[in-house]
């Protein structure tokens, strides 16, 4: 649900550098502006069929090194989901917390807190950007997701991976609250992508999206998805939530916010 700074990353592409005061003045007054999302919105279409077409070889984000990390590495969005359910998870350090892969796949299956951490980690630290027009830079450590749903055997028509997660924001557009967030299968498989059990060394703390959070490291902040419980593969958007594929997107933010 985070974002980063805006003035360095070409938002949206081109079109969107000349609006980056607006950008700058938080994501709430950006859904208020639908003119400057149509422009946005136009922009980033070209953007997403030319990104595609240029990264094609699966080039990385930029790496930083430990003596780079922030000192501060501001928690957005949501710090502490409301509920029983997840108080009762967090009391328990997570040990009855599982991970359930499905959807689309031939294999559905799930995973403890345990044995994701068990699993081949990526290490990477990179610069987190804010639609809210900060940067930060962390340190994450977590499986790539690209494996994960090789292990579950993706079905032909899949084309999306979806992450339900357990923040449940009043007035979403489904009734649920829940926030959720999707990628593609390009994104998915990328090596930077990974489940995010580990921040800066120490395991998650429950404001940066414990137990675990998505890192896509070429999107920016909001699609970083905090607090997985699921992750489904689907073979469109339409049918969840606002049709949008993300809380943010129902609420007129852009799909694709590569940077």
């Amino acid at each position: 649900m985070s974002g980063q700074g805006v003035s360095r990353r070409r938002l949206i592409g081109a079109g969107a550098v000349g609006f980056s005061g607006l950008l700058l003045s938080g994501c709430d007054r950006m859904a208020q502006a639908p003119s400057l999302l149509g422009l946005v919105r136009s922009a980033q279409d070209l953007t997403l069929g030319g990104q595609r077409l240029l990264l094609s070889s699966q080039p990385l984000a930029r790496e930083f090194k430990p003596t780079d990390i922030s000192a501060k590495f501001k928690a957005n969005g949501t710090l502490y989901p409301a509920g029983d359910d997840y108080q009762a998870m967090v009391e328990n350090s997570f040990a009855d917390w599982t991970l359930q892969i499905g959807g689309l796949v031939a294999r559905p299956y799930r995973l403890t807190l345990d044995q994701l951490r068990a699993l081949p980690a990526r290490s990477q630290i990179t610069r987190h950007d804010c639609v809210e027009g900060w940067s930060a830079i962390g340190g994450w450590s977590g499986p790539q997701l690209g494996p994960l749903l090789k292990r579950a055997g993706l079905a032909p028509q899949a084309r999306y991976i979806v992450f339900h997660c357990a923040d449940d924001l009043a007035g979403s557009n489904d009734g649920s609250g829940l926030y959720y967030e999707s990628i593609d299968l390009f994104d998915a498989f990328h090596p930077q992508t990974i489940l995010a059990h580990s921040m800066n060394g120490s395991p998650l703390e429950v404001a940066h999206g414990a137990p675990i959070r998505l890192r896509v490291e070429r999107q920016l902040g909001y699609k970083q998805a905090k607090y997985v419980m699921r992750i489904e593969a689907v073979d469109r958007l339409d049918h969840l939530g606002g049709g949008k594929g993300g809380f943010w997107e129902d609420r007129g933010y852009e799909w694709y916010a590569g940077i």
